[in-house]
């Protein structure tokens, strides 16, 4: 039985893992009292024979969650950095640990699930897209504001673009909120599958298209190309690299 825990933007997920499958899962607001949703909702999982973490954010927020693992199981947790190489994905990063460990650790479950070649897509607070060949070479990526952030960074830089409601989705729209939320939606589809077009021959012309994150299953209707939602993508491929470094014991 492990922990393993994704540190995202905007949230922090995390699972209870054996050989078996998943135990228990759970995640957590960075706007919330982190410590204490934690030690409740970890208050009765049984003792884990190790604690694994990926995380995008500060070190601050590492050492807090670190703080609850130790209490709660009297277990160190153990953070992946991006490696240049692992669980047969390469890194196209001249400086691997520039990569964010999300990202990588998706290339690792695409590969591991077979999904590959691929494009993944990142649809949080950022859009990531990374190319990944057959073989779990990765050929670089792109990352851009979220569509989230694409509104609130339109409207917090302009004076009169402003909005009484929230905007529908639509295809050319006949007022201010529908065309902020239209305008930021659309330009994250339209980069996404200008991506896959461009990375499509290096990928051998047909590679699947994978939505993760938090908007992807709002994103994936405006997508002109068929997509496939993988939802907890760090997670699986953190189970995936500390079962090849961390072997499990088979269930009793």
């Amino acid at each position: 039985m492990r922990l393993l825990l994704d540190l995202g933007n905007t949230r922090l997920k995390w699972a209870l893992r054996d050989s078996t499958g998943w135990h228990a899962q759970g995640a957590v607001s960075w706007n919330e009292d982190v410590a204490l949703a934690l030690h409740h909702a970890w208050r009765e999982l049984p003792q884990p024979g190790g604690a694994f973490g990926a995380s995008v954010v500060d070190g601050e927020r590492e050492s807090l969650v670190a703080a609850v693992v130790a209490a709660c199981f009297a277990s160190d947790t153990q953070w992946l950095r991006t490696p240049a190489e692992a669980c047969g994905v390469r890194n196209a990063y001249p400086e691997p640990a520039r990569l964010g460990v999300d990202r990588f650790l998706a290339m690792v479950a695409a590969r591991a699930e077979g999904l590959a070649p691929c494009v993944l897509a990142g649809a949080g607070t950022a859009l990531t897209l990374d190319a990944l060949t057959a073989d779990g070479r990765h050929l670089g990526g792109l990352i851009a504001p979220g569509p989230q952030l694409m509104q609130q960074a339109l409207l917090g830089a302009t004076a009169r673009v402003m909005v009484d409601r929230p905007g529908d989705v639509l295809e050319a729209a006949d007022n201010t909120p529908d065309a902020v939320v239209s305008g930021c939606w659309q330009a994250a589809a339209a980069l996404i599958e200008r991506f896959v077009a461009h990375q499509s021959p290096a990928l051998g012309g047909s590679p699947q298209l994978v939505l993760g994150g938090g908007d992807a299953e709002a994103l994936r209707p405006l997508l002109s190309m068929p997509a496939r939602v993988s939802a907890d993508s760090v997670l699986r491929g953190l189970a995936v690299w500390s079962d090849a470094h961390f072997p499990l014991a088979p269930a009793l």
